[in-house]
């Protein structure tokens, strides 16, 4: 039984995209048609849409657009009051990283698709976020929004003007990255090994000028006052671990269950409860990672194989063949053969 079921986002995080795809130059109305969306089901922030369909839509934009950074624009466009009444509670945080914890703490009001992983490395902080979903296309468009809508946060809790040591994209360069450099102001580095921000650890702790304790509790109790996630998040959650850190590799039971605050049998119970495994969301975000780095990257095949857990390319060429029914690079050529008809 697969635990891949139509993940729904809230609409608020296609704030904006009326006036982006207009200023591009394209018919909003008639985009949201093509992917099966509706300008109504974008009029209220807190309207549950399909996941699959709000990539599908940041992707075919830029197509018909011929606008490669069409999610980065999107995230320019972003203001933090889009977030709705977690702004407030953000913007008194005392620190950066408190800010961060924050949003992890309510990502199912943000947007439950998104993982984010932080890790102190010497003076260096980094945040790694990646898009959760089995969607078979590109998602290049909406984690460049990703990644763009945390240096707005950023910026918008430490200063306008602030900007990280350096930004990592899995993804190869566009021909044209000026917006990225004008949105970043630092060395971006494309086909990397993650999608985030390397800030320094000192910005993460820095204390937060405007943060005011007051404000900071009437806003929690605002949003302890809303609907709480069910259990069956247990599988979201792990299921968002084992995507940030199987290209670590870190995925194991032990290191999982200890990053979600319970031992290793608690959590397996737990699962049984939900009628999964470990081993079987381990396998399918595996599946889902591989299909995204073969189609979607320019990484070779070793090491796509190293970032999935797999000590050596013949051990996972044998894995992948029995999951896709084809090679690795069979799937890359064939990958490459539909892109070169389009």
């Amino acid at each position: 039984m697969s635990t891949r079921n139509a993940l729904q986002i809230r609409a608020g995080v296609l704030s904006h995209y009326n006036e982006v795809a207009k200023r591009l130059g394209l018919n909003p109305a008639l985009m949201l048609r093509k992917v099966g969306l509706t300008p109504r089901m974008l009029s209220s922030p807190t309207q549950l849409i399909p996941l699959h369909n709000a990539l599908a839509l940041l992707e075919i934009s830029a197509q018909e657009s011929g606008c490669s950074t069409f999610g980065l624009l999107m995230a320019e466009a972003r203001l933090l009051s889009d977030f709705g009444p977690i702004s407030l509670l953000l913007t008194h945080q005392p620190s950066m990283r408190m800010a961060l914890q924050t949003i992890a703490q309510y990502r199912h009001i943000l947007n439950e698709s998104l993982g984010m992983h932080m890790e102190d490395v010497g003076k260096t902080t980094l945040i790694r976020e990646e898009v959760m979903s089995d969607y078979a296309g590109s998602t290049q468009q909406s984690t460049d929004m990703a990644v763009g809508v945390l240096m707005l946060i950023f910026r918008a809790i430490l200063n306008p003007h602030w900007r990280p040591q350096a930004v990592h994209f899995t993804h190869p360069a566009n021909s044209d990255v000026q917006v990225h450099r004008r949105l970043f102001g630092c060395p971006i580095h494309f086909d990397s090994d993650f999608n985030g921000l390397v800030c320094m650890k000192a910005d993460m702790d820095k204390p937060n000028a405007r943060a005011d304790a007051a404000m900071a509790s009437y806003a929690q109790s605002f949003m302890d006052a809303m609907p709480q996630r069910g259990e069956s998040s247990l599988v979201h959650d792990v299921r968002r671990s084992v995507y940030l850190l199987l290209p670590m590799g870190r995925a194991s039971v032990d290191q999982i269950a200890s990053g979600l605050g319970m031992n290793v049998r608690t959590l397996q119970r737990r699962l049984d409860d939900s009628a999964v495994s470990f081993s079987q969301l381990l396998n399918e975000v595996r599946c889902e990672l591989a299909q995204r780095y073969i189609t979607h990257t320019s990484h070779s095949m070793g090491r796509v194989a190293e970032q999935l857990g797999y000590a050596n390319l013949s051990s996972f060429t044998r894995w992948f063949t029995v999951q896709f029914d084809c090679t690795p690079t069979g799937m890359r050529e064939q990958t490459a053969d539909q892109n070169r008809l389009a």
